[in-house]
């Protein structure tokens, strides 16, 4: 068993406040045994107003959160699963880039994995009518990333990305053991959608699917779903922090429930090409 923990955070739009919430949850982390943080998305700020937000974009090396969770994560000796932040991209693009970023315990970035699909949508629940254009400010990744760590390969996935199936499939031909896919969801569609869909890729990939996630009313005035989870490879969920607050919870990853789910129902080796 290694135990891993999971921040669910309320995150805001002045990235020192969040940096320092950040540093406290690794704190908490290592001092309740985890080997491993996961954190969710644009954990280092979270602002629909892209104007006040570009005040505090930077390239990855350049980030001042990036920098607290790299010096925070060397005291206990934990690897930080940092779920996402908005950096410049290094090839120029006016776009900014999405980026989850795998910190080891050494200080160095392990795995960095850009978010591959946009969340360009329009959500029409007779309630909350609300529209997003991830595309507008985020250039999309095109890579598919996995990393070695303390609890076997780790694939990396970001929120929206959990609704195509090609990338899962992919992770699970790397045969990643666990898939982290940190969020910010939104409350009609977490509702509708969360906790089945990852159920269905932690089945799908054979593998644990670690889901740090946003919660709450935010200062840019969103609202997110909560419900950071933990999924074992057979789909049961074994950690639900709830939609209601922000805090640490942890849980036990089992390698020997991944070969013994592998071996009594072993889709991955029996998935076969299709032809179109």
């Amino acid at each position: 068993m290694t135990r891993i923990a999971l921040f669910q955070a309320n995150t805001g739009i002045d990235p020192a406040a969040n940096a320092d919430r950040l540093v406290a949850a690794i704190d908490e982390a290592g001092r309740g045994g985890a080997l491993m943080l996961f954190t969710p998305e644009m954990s280092g700020m979270l602002d629909r107003n892209r104007k006040r937000a570009a005040e505090h974009v930077s390239p990855e090396g350049e980030s001042a959160v990036l920098a607290a969770v790299v010096d925070a994560a060397r005291a206990p000796g934990i690897w930080v699963a940092l779920g996402s932040l908005a950096v410049l991209r290094e090839d120029g693009e006016s776009r900014w880039a999405n980026r989850s970023l795998l910190v080891s315990p050494d200080g160095s970035v392990a795995a960095r994995y850009d978010k591959i699909h946009m969340f360009d949508v329009d959500i029409d629940d007779g309630a909350s009518g609300e529209s997003w254009r991830e595309s507008n400010g985020f250039a999309p990744g095109d890579r598919v990333v996995t990393a070695d760590t303390p609890i076997g390969r780790l694939g990396l996935a970001v929120c929206y990305d959990m609704r195509f199936p090609a990338l899962w499939a992919a992770l699970g031909d790397a045969r990643c053991d666990a898939i982290a896919c940190p969020a910010a969801f939104t409350r009609p569609t977490g509702a509708a959608h969360w906790h089945v869909l990852l159920r269905a890729r932690a089945i799908e990939a054979s593998a644990y699917v670690i889901a740090a996630a946003q919660v709450g009313e935010h200062e840019d005035g969103r609202k997110t779903y909560g419900h950071s989870l933990v999924v074992d490879p057979w789909g049961e969920v074994v950690l639900d922090m709830g939609g209601e607050a922000p805090g640490v919870g942890f849980a036990e990853i089992d390698a020997g429930r991944i070969e013994r789910v592998r071996a009594q129902l072993p889709s991955l080796a029996n998935r076969r090409a299709i032809t179109k």
